[in-house]
């Protein structure tokens, strides 16, 4: 969107702006049980470790561990992990079955009720803002640009002032 390719080229760089800072607003505004998780590696500091199993390993344990802390306080749910389309669906696939069984570094997945589901995001709206969310924290972290960030920077999971759903690998 904000370099203006394909549908995006009529739009001014302002509106494209204003667009990604409204479709963000959606989610900041949404439903205060709506939490965002987050994994920032910079793949050289995470060598020789595979950034991708390292940040779904870092995502999903955050996650059940969020749906841990709502089984403590009377509300058990059970939750779905969903990703875009890649070609890393059948590692992702494989790793959770993993964490479900054998474990992940801290203990064994009890929360989800799938498998992570993979979807285009062309066919799916909550996809495309969960790709924006993502260029948030890119433009954030990646290029300094803190226009889109702190937008939803207050729906990263956390609780009693410790934030769970962010994890930085990016010394």
């Amino acid at each position: 969107m904000l370099a203006g390719r394909k549908y995006w080229r009529q739009f001014s760089k302002l509106d494209r702006v204003n667009a990604i800072k409204d479709a963000l607003q959606i989610f900041a505004d949404s439903n205060r049980s709506n939490r965002l998780f987050l994994c920032v590696i910079k793949k050289s500091i995470a060598s020789p470790a595979d950034p991708i199993e390292l940040a779904f390993e870092q995502l999903s344990s955050r996650f059940d561990h969020f749906l841990m802390r709502l089984h403590r306080n009377g509300d058990t749910q059970r939750g779905i992990i969903i990703f875009d389309k890649s070609t890393y669906e059948t590692t992702i696939q494989n790793l959770a079955s993993d964490f479900r069984t054998i474990g992940h570094s801290w203990g064994v997945i009890r929360n989800l009720a799938e498998v992570p589901l993979f979807i285009d995001s062309k066919a799916s709206r909550l996809t495309q803002l969960a790709d924006l969310v993502a260029y948030a924290a890119f433009r954030m972290y990646e290029k300094s640009d803190d226009q889109f960030f702190p937008l939803i920077q207050h729906r990263i999971d956390q609780e009693g002032g410790i934030q769970h759903g962010l994890f930085e690998l990016i010394v």
